[in-house]
């Protein structure tokens, strides 16, 4: 299954996709012409916070709608937003979680003994297709670098490792695009992974159930077709597991919440010389599963 937040005539809706179709299943407008009411939330945050009890919903659901063709919308006439377009906290970001990554940035003695965990601020969500603000006169340096994320569905801390995949909703893509010469002037990650319109998410969350394995996964990152980044998750330092065991140790995880995993190498910065974005590149991050998250820089 895989869920989006969609805009059709300015109305915002949770949907299915079927791809097969190359449409979207708007649940609250099939349910209530299924049953005469909405019986699903407004937004996806509320979704994942059913559990269960959503998923049994949307397969109720899609048992009758595989029968009626005219509840489903061509996936070309809506707006695909970010799967979660405003989170309700700060996304978690794991910072140098692939070895050449670390290496590339600095050397072999980069390569992090502990999980390093940094955020960015909610406003910086944007969705599949729309635009990365260039931000041209704070920054000169602006880079890409492409992520599996996790959404976590139900509420847990102190999560042992063993059963810390059952705590996952689903996976997206970020673009934890970042302003590297303001990550150097602040001497902190915040101010230079914070910008609005730097993290650009979907486009859409996988659900956890589609997925044997998170941590062999193939990912790719490509600018205006140039492939940069290829590798796959099966390269991380810290597998998901043990990621979200540690950030639970103290701290409650919640429904919602969004865990970027690390980047591979190959990102701008660690050229020589260096490859900034500018104005008119595309962006495509593809994941094995997921699919391709993709965006354009513009002033």
């Amino acid at each position: 299954m895989k869920f989006v937040t969609a805009e059709k005539s300015s109305e915002i809706f949770v949907g299915l996709v079927n791809e097969a179709k190359t449409k979207i299943l708007p649940l609250n407008k099939a349910s209530e012409k299924k049953s005469g009411s909405k019986e699903f939330p407004e937004t996806m945050l509320e979704c994942i916070a059913l559990g269960n009890i959503f998923i049994q919903k949307v397969n109720d659901l899609l048992d009758w709608a595989d029968s009626d063709e005219d509840v489903f919308l061509p996936i070309e006439s809506i707006k695909l937003l970010a799967p979660i377009p405003r989170p309700s906290k700060n996304i978690f970001c794991v910072g140098k979680n692939y070895a050449d990554h670390a290496i590339e940035m600095g050397s072999k003695e980069d390569i992090p003994e502990h999980i390093m965990v940094f955020t960015k601020a909610p406003t910086t969500v944007i969705g599949h297709k729309e635009t990365v603000l260039s931000h041209h006169g704070l920054t000169e340096e602006l880079d890409y670098e492409g992520e599996l994320a996790v959404i976590i569905g139900k509420k847990g801390k102190g999560i042992k490792r063993e059963e810390a995949l059952d705590y996952i909703f689903g996976y997206t893509i970020i673009n934890d695009i970042t302003a590297r010469d303001l990550q150097a002037r602040h001497k902190q990650f915040f101010i230079g992974k914070s910008l609005d319109t730097t993290c650009p998410m979907g486009p859409w969350i996988l659900h956890s159930s589609a997925v044997e394995n998170p941590n062999k996964l193939n990912i790719q990152t490509s600018i205006n077709g140039e492939i940069r980044q290829s590798s796959n998750t099966e390269n991380f330092i810290f597998p998901i597991e043990e990621i979200i065991s540690v950030l639970s140790e103290g701290m409650t995880l919640e429904p919602g919440d969004i865990i970027a995993t690390g980047t591979p190498a190959g990102v701008g910065k660690g050229f020589k010389p260096p490859r900034f974005l500018k104005k008119g590149d595309v962006i495509d991050i593809t994941v094995e599963n997921i699919g391709t998250l993709s965006n354009q820089i513009q002033d």
